[in-house]
């Protein structure tokens, strides 16, 4: 492959405390966190909304903020939970719909009352590191370049991209390296609820499968369909389809992914319409602007959490917050059935039970002032199907920012747990004596 050497001096726009890479949930938590414990934040967003998957990827619902007794997205997790469902809202439910506009507007004001300093359009390019301190961090706005220093940052790209730039190691995918599939969610309406069967924590919209792939229907006969989220009146968030071999962190299978998950989308339309009862008449509004990716990298930090954890309901002494979603692995080829966690998935994780988050799977090995937060901590990767979700993504995001407020004239790992954890409980975590 042909090579060209490439250089230039650019600006340095802004020094500040905490530099957040990311505006997922687990940025915004971590950004707002930050900001308000009085240092000065800068977040990065690649897009021009916050909110991630939810937002740009249409994911149709959070997962579980609580173990059914209690509530362990607390702090940034309730606040986003009160401003868009209520707060006389019955927390203890497994899942709930999204609506989206109304969730970004929560996020934009979540960030600008904070007092943090944010961007949109903005990309991470490429990091000045030396002895694993990160120095500077390369952006590429929307049509310039500049750099930010800080004195700590946050990786909360979900890729776990900003880690690896700064020279941390990581995992991607099982043995073989596959990763879980990703899908191109979809909003849909005119729905007869009414008739239409829905049965949470279960796959009901696939009963008719077998029939449909017998009638040629489908072009990849995929036998997991999550399927249909039900939200106000007659609408619904599609769960629908999977697109398998596409490695999220590649450009080339991003690209050939969603044009064939938006092809494929036509064959998911006729099977609802014309196969499943209360969906004769839906109509496919819009697909989400980005694949929706549930697997890219894990990086290994000073702990790895893992599913013997998961299984004894884990508790440490530098626990950042607690969760409790099933380890859910969506399977890696068409017809392959799902691990043997699906029937865990399917009974829940049991009321009231949930495992610890230690501050450790946090800190990237071979860096000094980077932390990670969101999908890609340090977990094996049976935990990462448990830990990737939305609601636990606001816990170590909060808990992230907070280290890197407390961080500001030290290296993160030196920072107090025991005040970590104060800090935390004074803002609403979950986090037992």
């Amino acid at each position: 492959m042909q090579e060209i050497e490439w250089k230039r001096s650019i600006p340095v726009t802004k020094e500040v405390d905490v530099c957040v890479v990311g505006g997922g949930p687990a940025g915004i938590a971590a950004a707002v966190t930050a900001a308000r414990m009085g240092v000065k934040v800068f977040l990065a967003e690649k897009q021009q909304c916050f909110g991630g998957a939810a937002t740009l990827s249409s994911v149709p619902a959070f997962m579980r903020f609580s173990d059914g007794e209690h509530f362990l997205a607390g702090g940034i997790g309730r606040e986003v939970f009160d401003a868009l469902y209520g707060p006389e809202q019955d927390d203890t439910i497994i899942e709930y719909s999204i609506q989206t506009e109304k969730l970004k507007r929560i996020y934009d004001d979540m960030v600008l009352e904070s007092g943090a300093d944010f961007l949109f359009d903005t990309s991470l390019v490429d990091v000045q590191v030396a002895d694993g301190t990160i120095n500077a961090v390369i952006f590429q706005g929307h049509e310039n370049l500049f750099a930010v220093k800080a004195t700590t940052y946050i990786d909360c790209t979900g890729d776990g991209t900003l880690s690896v730039m700064a020279g941390a190691p990581y995992e991607k995918g099982d043995e073989k390296g596959r990763m879980m599939p990703a899908t191109l969610c979809s909003l849909w309406t005119n729905i007869d609820w009414n008739r239409a069967i829905v049965e949470v924590g279960l796959d009901p919209d696939n009963r008719k499968l077998s029939q449909a792939f017998a009638d040629g229907v489908f072009s990849v006969q995929d036998t997991s369909l999550p399927g249909m989220w039900r939200m106000p009146e007659d609408m619904g968030g599609g769960n629908i389809g999977h697109v398998f071999g596409v490695d999220g962190t590649k450009e080339e299978d991003l690209t050939r992914g969603i044009l064939d998950a938006r092809k494929r989308m036509q064959e998911y339309e006729y099977y609802y319409t014309h196969y499943l009862e209360g969906y004769e008449k839906a109509f496919l509004v819009s697909t989400g602007a980005n694949l929706g990716i549930r697997e890219t990298r894990r990086i290994i930090g000073e702990y790895i959490l893992n599913t013997e954890d998961y299984e004894k309901r884990a508790s440490f002494d530098d626990e950042i917050g607690r969760y409790c979603y099933p380890i859910d692995l969506h399977p890696v080829e068409p017809g392959v059935a799902k691990t043997k966690y699906e029937e865990d998935y399917t009974k829940g994780y049991g009321k009231g039970n949930s495992y610890g988050i230690p501050y450790r799977c946090l800190l990237p090995k071979n860096t000094k002032n980077l932390l990670v937060a969101g999908r890609c901590i340090s977990t094996s990767r049976e935990m990462n199907g448990s830990i990737r979700v939305m609601p636990c993504c606001f816990i170590t995001g909060m808990a992230a920012g907070a280290a890197a407020a407390f961080s500001k004239d030290s290296n993160v790992r030196e920072v107090s747990v025991s005040s970590l954890r104060r800090e935390l409980r004074k803002r609403g975590a979950h986090l037992p004596e």
